[in-house]
This record gives structure tokens, sequence and C-alpha cells, in this order.
């Protein structure tokens, strides 16, 4: 079975990486970009039966940094 996790930092939480890529596209003629929020996708292969539950887990404990992060978990 497949997993796939989306983190994004949280609405508040300064994102550089995001204003650099707002501020490239500007600077190669995107003018109607106003904000970018970058985040990233984590793909899991998973054993058959892995609950979605137990993904949570694997999300608290060490893909996402819950103090600034938010995720979506996916499972295909």
């Amino acid at each position: 079975m497949k997993a796939r996790v989306y983190v994004m930092l949280k609405t508040g939480v300064l994102d550089p990486q995001g204003e650099a890529v707002r501020h490239a596209l500007g600077s190669l003629g995107f003018d109607g970009v106003q904000g970018v929020r970058q985040g990233k996708v984590i793909e899991l292969d998973l054993a058959d039966g892995t609950s979605e539950d137990e993904i949570g887990k694997m999300c608290d404990k060490l893909l996402a940094n819950t103090v600034i992060e938010s995720y979506r978990i996916e499972v295909l």
C-alpha cells in the first residue's frame, strides 16, 4: 500500500523559501503572484493494513514538525 503525506507550514509561520520563490517569479515577469507557500510531499510504501492512525503517528514523531507544520495524509 502507498500513502502520500503533504506537509506545509502553518498559517502565520514565515516562509522564507516561499518568499524567495515569489520574488524570483516576479523577477521573471510573473507579476500576478502575490504569495507562495512551499511545502514537501513524502511518499511512503507501506505494508498492507497499515492504518491511517499509524501514519499519523509517523508524521507526529518524525515527518512533520507539528509546532510549525501541518500535514495531510492521502492513502493511495
